[in-house]
Parts: C-alpha cells; sequence; structure tokens
C-alpha cells in the first residue's frame, strides 16, 4: 500500500496510521510468501516493533495504545482491521492468507500466525480489545475464524475526524463550555469551582477518583460550575440525564464502558442530571447506582436531594444561592451607566428576586434594548420646559424600571402547578373594610416590605444570620372575613405574585411527605420571593399535647419545619387559620405579625355593600340601611351582589333590590341559614 499524497496523508497523526498499517501489510505479504514456498523462509519476516516517527505530540494511535493499554500484539491486530478500511487490497491478502479457506477479513487466527508475540489474552472479555469495544467480532465457526472489524468510533478517532459514538447519541449531550465561561461566575460559585477543579489535580492518579455530587440550586447555575471547573483543566463537558439510564444491569454495564471509553478518548468530565429522578423509582435507582458504583472516570451528579451510595461515597456540596451583594453587582455590572439611574430599584430586585447569572444578564439586555426605544422626540423634548423634561424623564425611568420588574417578576415564577395556585391580585386598600387596629397591623407588614433594603442590607440586619428575616403573619377569623382578600391587597401594593397553598391537602399522613411538600414550596417561591398564604393551617396546627406515639411527635416536627421556613423566608409568608385558639402560644412567639378579621357589624357590612358593586354596574334604588341588614360575612355579601348581577343582565335591568332579594335567597339556602321576612323587610 503506498502512503497517499493527499496533504492530510502528511499530518503527524494521519502519517503515523498510514504508516503503520502499511508494516501489517508488508507482514501479511511475507506471511503469503512463506505459505507459498516453505523452503524460502528469509521471504517471510514478522511485523517488526512498530517505530514511531518524530512529532511534537502523541499521535491518535499512541494514545490508544496508552489508554487503553493495548500490547504491540494487540494494536497489530487493530492495525490488522484498520487496514481493511483504508486499502481495497486488504481483502484480498486477506483470502490469501486464509487459503484455501478464502476467508477475505481478519480473524484473531490470522494474527495468531502473521504478528510476532502472539498473545491468548485477546480471546478473553478482559483484554482491552474486548473490554473497550475497540472492535467489533462477527458470529463465525469459532471465535478464532470469526470476521473482525474496526469500531467505528475508533475508526474516526485514529484518522482525527470528530464524531461521538453512535450508541451514545441522544443519551450524552456534549457542553459548550465558552457558552458558561463568557459570563464569569459570582464569589461563591467560582469557590466552589475551584474546589473542584484543586481536588482533580490532587486525586489525578487516583485508582477512584472522586466523584461530586452538587445539590439543590438551579441546574443551569450547576452546569456553569462545572463547565468553570472543567475550563481551569482543560476538561471537555457532557451531560447525561439519569432517566436515559438502562433499566437492565447487562445494557447498564455496556452504556457505562461506552461512556468510560469515550471520556478517555476526549478528555470529559460527565455531569449527570439526576434532579428530576425520584429515590422512590427503585429500577432506576439500581441502575444509577450500578453507574455510579462502576465508573472510572471523572464524574459530577447534579440532584436536589442528596444522594446515599452504599460503597462509593459522594462528595458532596451544597449549591449556594447567590448572597443579595453578588446579585447587585451583577446587576450593576450588566446595567452599566444606566445602574446609578435605577439605583433604588435595582437594590429593590436584587433584594426581591433570586435569579440566576444569565438571566440577570438576559433581564439587563431586555432592559437596554428596550429604554433605547422609549425617547422623547426631539421636538417635543425643545418645546417642554426643563422642570417638565426631568418630570416627563423621571416617568419614562419608573415606567421602565417598573417593566424590568414585571420581567423578573415573570422568570423568578416558580412552578407549584400541583402545590399551590396563583392568585391574580386586583384588590386595593379601599377594597378592605377592617377595624383601624387590624388595618393598621397591614399597614405595617406593608412597611416590612417595603423597607427590607435599608434595614436587611444597609443597616446590616441581613449580616447577623437567615433565620428571622422572614416577615411571617398569621390571619384568623371566620370565613368570608376578608383573609384572602387582605393577601391580595399587599401582593398588588408591592407587584409581587401571590400563591394560595392549601395546607389540608399538602399534609400527608405518611411520615416525611410533609416536610417534602413544605420543602419544594419554599425552595420553588425563593426565587420570586412571592407571597405565600398558607390556607386551612387548622390541618397542621393545634394545641401541643403530651406525646403518645410517633404521629404525635412528627406532628410537632412539622409544625417546627414549617415555622423555621417561614423564619428563614425572605419574604412573606401568612397562615390563615378560622380557629386562632387552638395555636399553641409557643409557636404563636415565633410570628411576627397576628392580624384578626372579625365578623362585619352592621356598620362594616354597609361599607361592603357599599363598595362591592364596581363603577360600571347599573344600579337602581339600592337600600344599603336594608342590604346591612343581613348578618353575613363579606366573602357572601360579594357572592349575593354577583349573583344579582347575573339576574339582572339576563332580565336586561339594572341591579335591583328584588335581584338582591333572589340572590339573598339562594346564598341563605347554600349556608343552610333561613332568612326572615324581618331581614328583608321593604326590599320590594
Amino acid at each position: 500500500m503506498d502512503i497517499p499524497a493527499h496533504p492530510h496523508a502528511f499530518q503527524p497523526n494521519i502519517y503515523h496510521v498510514f504508516t503503520a498499517v502499511e508494516r501489517v501489510r508488508q507482514a501479511l505479504q511475507g506471511y503469503i510468501a512463506h505459505l507459498q514456498n516453505l523452503s524460502v523462509e528469509d521471504d517471510f519476516s514478522p511485523i517488526p516493533e512498530f517505530l514511531a516517527a518524530e512529532q511534537d505530540a502523541p499521535t491518535a494511535l499512541d494514545q490508544i495504545c496508552s489508554l487503553f493499554q493495548l500490547s504491540a500484539f494487540e494494536r497489530d491486530i487493530l492495525m490488522l482491521c484498520m487496514g481493511m478500511e483504508l486499502d481495497p487490497n486488504f481483502e484480498i491478502l486477506c483470502a490469501e492468507a486464509h487459503a484455501p479457506c478464502n476467508r477475505n477479513y481478519p480473524t484473531f487466527g490470522l494474527a495468531f500466525v502473521v504478528f510476532s508475540q502472539p498473545n491468548f489474552r485477546v480471546l478473553s472479555p478482559q483484554s482491552p480489545l474486548w473490554r473497550w469495544q475497540l472492535i467489533e467480532v462477527s458470529d463465525g465457526p469459532s471465535l478464532a475464524q470469526s470476521r473482525l472489524r474496526i469500531d467505528r468510533r475508533i475508526l474516526c478517532y485514529l484518522l482525527g475526524e470528530p464524531a461521538l459514538d453512535a450508541r451514545l447519541s441522544g443519551v450524552v449531550q456534549k457542553i459548550s463550555i465558552e457558552r458558561f465561561t463568557n459570563i464569569p461566575l459570582p464569589p461563591s460559585q467560582q469557590q466552589l469551582a475551584d474546589q473542584i477543579a484543586a481536588t482533580w489535580v490532587q486525586s489525578g492518579g487516583s485508582a477512584h477518583l472522586p466523584i461530586f455530587q452538587l445539590c439543590g440550586g438551579d441546574f443551569f447555575i450547576k452546569q456553569s460550575i462545572v463547565a468553570t471547573a472543567c475550563h481551569q483543566l482543560g476538561y471537555n463537558l457532557m451531560q447525561m440525564c439519569a432517566d436515559f439510564l438502562p433499566v437492565t444491569p447487562e445494557d447498564c454495564y455496556h452504556l457505562l464502558q461506552r461512556w468510560c471509553r469515550e471520556a478517555m478518548l476526549t478528555n470529559s468530565v460527565l455531569l449527570l442530571d439526576c434532579d428530576t429522578l425520584k429515590s422512590t423509582e427503585s429500577t432506576r435507582t439500581a441502575s444509577l447506582n450500578q453507574f455510579i458504583e462502576g465508573i472510572s472516570t471523572l464524574l459530577i451528579v447534579s440532584s436536589q436531594e442528596r444522594w446515599r451510595q452504599h460503597q462509593r461515597p459522594l462528595v458532596t456540596f451544597d449549591v449556594p444561592a447567590l448572597s443579595y451583594q453578588e446579585q447587585l453587582t451583577l446587576w450593576q455590572t450588566h446595567l452599566g451607566d444606566i445602574a446609578d439611574n435605577l439605583h433604588s430599584q435595582v437594590e429593590a430586585i436584587a433584594t426581591q428576586f433570586k435569579l440566576s447569572p444569565v438571566i440577570i444578564q438576559a433581564a439587563c439586555l431586555h432592559f437596554k434594548n428596550h429604554s433605547s426605544q422609549v425617547k422623547l422626540e426631539d421636538g417635543n423634548s425643545k418645546a417642554l420646559p426643563s422642570l417638565t423634561l426631568m418630570q416627563e424623564d423621571e416617568r419614562t425611568t419608573n415606567s421602565l424600571a417598573s417593566q424590568l420588574w414585571d420581567f423578573c417578576r415573570v422568570q423568578a415564577r416558580p412552578q407549584l402547578d400541583d402545590l399551590a395556585q396563583r392568585i391574580e391580585s386586583h384588590a386595593t386598600w379601599d377594597d378592605l373594610v377592617l377595624p383601624d387596629r387590624d388595618r393598621q397591623v397591614l399597614q405595617d407588614i406593608a412597611t416590612h416590605l417595603r423597607q427590607r433594603v435599608k434595614v436587611y442590607q444597609e443597616w446590616g440586619f441581613a449580616k447577623k444570620g437567615k433565620r428571622g428575616l422572614g416577615i411571617s403573619a398569621l390571619f384568623h377569623g371566620q370565613s368570608g372575613t376578608g383573609k384572602t382578600l387582605a393577601a391580595e391587597v399587599l401582593a398588588r401594593e408591592f407587584r409581587l405574585d401571590l400563591y394560595r397553598i392549601d395546607l389540608s391537602t399538602t399534609v400527608s399522613k405518611y411520615i416525611g411527605e410533609t416536610e417534602k411538600n413544605l420543602q419544594r414550596i419554599f425552595d420553588a417561591a425563593e426565587a420570586g420571593g412571592v407571597i405565600l398564604l398558607f390556607d386551612e393551617a387548622d390541618a397542621l396546627f393545634g394545641k401541643r399535647t403530651e406525646v403518645k406515639d410517633s404521629h404525635d411527635r412528627h406532628a410537632n416536627v412539622e409544625v417546627s419545619y414549617l415555622l423555621q421556613r417561614m423564619e428563614a423566608y425572605q419574604g412573606l409568608a401568612i397562615l390563615t387559620t378560622n380557629l386562632k385558639d387552638s395555636i399553641d402560644q409557643a409557636f404563636m412567639r415565633r410570628i411576627r405579625f397576628s392580624v384578626a378579621f372579625p365578623f362585619p357589624h352592621s356598620k362594616a357590612r354597609a361599607e361592603i355593600w357599599q363598595r362591592i358593586f364596581p363603577p360600571q354596574t347599573p344600579t337602581d334604588g339600592l337600600d344599603i340601611e336594608k342590604l346591612a341588614n343581613l348578618s353575613i360575612a363579606g366573602g357572601n355579601i360579594r357572592n349575593i351582589a354577583l349573583n344579582a348581577a347575573f339576574l339582572a343582565a339576563d332580565a336586561a335591568e339594572p341591579v335591583r333590590m328584588s335581584h338582591l332579594l333572589q340572590a339573598a335567597q339562594r346564598e341563605y339556602y347554600k349556608l343552610e341559614r333561613n332568612l326572615t321576612d324581618g331581614q328583608t323587610q321593604g326590599w320590594v
């Protein structure tokens, strides 16, 4: 075989392969000559030991031999298979060498008689050729006479062609490290990346490489940390979802071997995504354990909960959320000079939202693009007085800042569809009818929400620790007295999302499940600092009694866990209950605010009736004093007003007392109460 004259052939890597194949061809020709003339022994000379040409760096063939510890005999077998792919004459040579069998392909039997230093280790499953699947062995009359073929991935590697193992396609994904390293990590996350890289360096020659586990946090953040560590040491990064792991031990073993081979060929680290894998999935869990126990290359496991290994320990790191100062620095960096005009708004955003660096960068880009389009026309600017220009500019800035806030609010919106209900907030303070004392407590809650940046950050209270920074409140009163309405008022004023969680469905009879549900809620809500409204707190709270069994003891644990998360949650968490007296005073001391929602008296009911109809609703002859005689809560008043509006609309009339009478009768029937003639006297 003549070494090709095209330019690529003279690259050291390609030249090296063709030279090795040429030596194998010479050995085949020598063996054939030996067969044809047995008396001429000098015509047959076994293949000489491979002499590598001088080059600046190891070639692909050198790397294959070194990575998989191939002997000279195993290397020659690989090159025999390589020759079948590169030289069409190899088919003829193999047929002549196999005469009279006329097998026109490489076999182990042929290698035993052609090459020097034959070794029967190549027939063992532990041989590198088998273990690392460098060659494929087809069925034949015997193992020694079966067809051999070089694996396609190894073929491409030897030729220097980019490729990914076909059996890993769709399972393993290559990650562009540059995509992450273009955005510097915040200090706390950079420190974690440095720790991982340093440990890899220190354990470079270890037989058991450390396996890291990154717990919690956003998956993109964990990708960024791993990508940064890989970038520091020159590793490539690939990613696989644990959901793709085979369920049978044999298939899992073959996938593991394929991956380890790919990692060695490409100098890659694997990021195994287990964030969505449940520990209760026994079949998939067994596969994951097998994969982790058997891997011999660098691996990082990403999970939400700590994954426990029985034999091989995992070095676990909890991924830290960005601190207020780290977030503020990112906002100021990406906003540039604009940050000076948005100083207080940026501080409020950094306090309220816990966003990843890439989301912060996207938000700043969105803001810059939008702000460049919102400018006063030159003609109008000149026509306005300077004071008016300043006012217009301030209004424009505030409008843009509001849009930036809403953008962040949407990006940070938690995924709690199965555990919570998001409530659109439209209520205002005017819709709320409460005694002055309780209304003032709500105003105090609003003050805490408004001044969090100054007190926690500027005045240093946040540096004292996270415990106690949460704004927790208890709203107590009968159903329909305005507890949810008050939460809506606060959410609307501060333009925050409001999520209602029904604790009666969150609490589980299975020990430990309630805490997991609560953890999911608070972890998801942290990013957006949403207002959490825990409805039906009676399902969880109760007076502490003597602990008689494990269920009583665990009930107290559930309550303590909820209060602990509320204290650390840097948002507003509200508990509602109809039975305040059933709550232990020891728990009440850990709640910052308590707001009573009393059953409305006649004057309060009159105020509610006065405000219940929107201004555009047509009404005729409504008697507020007579309507206030109905001894019902505000929620029932709203139901009556809404039902009466439908009756009036269907009759093409304005809302009258007659419509309200029909609606009141139906509401009382629903409540299983009697509506007496004395209560409705004079309505019609």
